[in-house]
């Protein structure tokens, strides 16, 4: 959770000084604008919230959503209504304020616990993870669209533990088996520390630093 909560206030800081007409302009992915990725990480953030703290709405809002994309709309346009009534700047404080709520309820739960998701349950540890994943990912298009070179911390370990964690799981959706060995995994943090995973191999090996893995 403080990992969490330091990505986004780490975003925050970059994003808060934008006027209306910045927060407006498309980025590299997909053309969504900056106001388009807070209003995903908000109601991500949120929806991983309830999932927490009142499964029932949760339920009903994976219900709002799955009925919305089954009806051919795309899922920018169901988080634009869904938060309609937050104009640009708004959205912005709307959502730090939430990060941080939502870190301190993830703080005080205990890991292990199982929540409900859109795909399979997970456990409170992953969800929050799963959080902070999505704030790195969709905030490099902000950094790149400022002209701002991100300065990674050490925080993005947690980012590669799903990763490592999900090498199966790549192979079991598909209906695949997954091959064996798993891959030595050894990768170059920010701070110069080197982090491994996996039983020592110099032939199944992925090496590299942590922001490229």
């Amino acid at each position: 959770p403080v990992d969490f909560q330091d990505e986004s206030e780490a975003l925050h800081a970059l994003i808060r000084p934008l006027d209306g007409p910045a927060l407006e302009r498309p980025t590299a992915f997909k053309a969504w604008t900056v106001a388009d990725i807070v209003r995903h990480l908000h109601l991500w953030n949120c929806a991983a919230d309830l999932a927490l703290g009142d499964a029932g709405a949760f339920q009903a809002l994976r219900g709002e959503i799955e009925a919305h994309l089954a009806a051919g709309e795309s899922l920018r346009r169901f988080e634009a209504r869904r938060l309609a009534a937050l104009s640009n700047t708004a959205l912005v404080e709307a959502w730090r304020e939430s990060f941080v709520a939502i870190a301190g309820r993830f703080a005080g739960a205990d890991p292990s616990a199982r929540v409900k998701w859109m795909g399979p349950e997970m456990s409170v540890r992953s969800a929050i993870t799963a959080r902070l994943m999505e704030t790195w990912a969709h905030g490099q298009a902000v950094y790149d669209l400022l002209g701002v070179v991100r300065r990674n911390a050490d925080r993005i370990r947690n980012i590669a533990v799903l990763g490592v964690n999900t090498f199966d799981w790549t192979f079991k959706v598909r209906g695949e088996t997954p091959p064996a060995p798993k891959p030595h995994v050894r990768l170059i943090a920010p701070s110069g520390a080197v982090w491994t995973w996996n039983e020592p191999s110099e032939a199944d090996l992925v090496a590299g630093s942590a922001e490229e893995f």
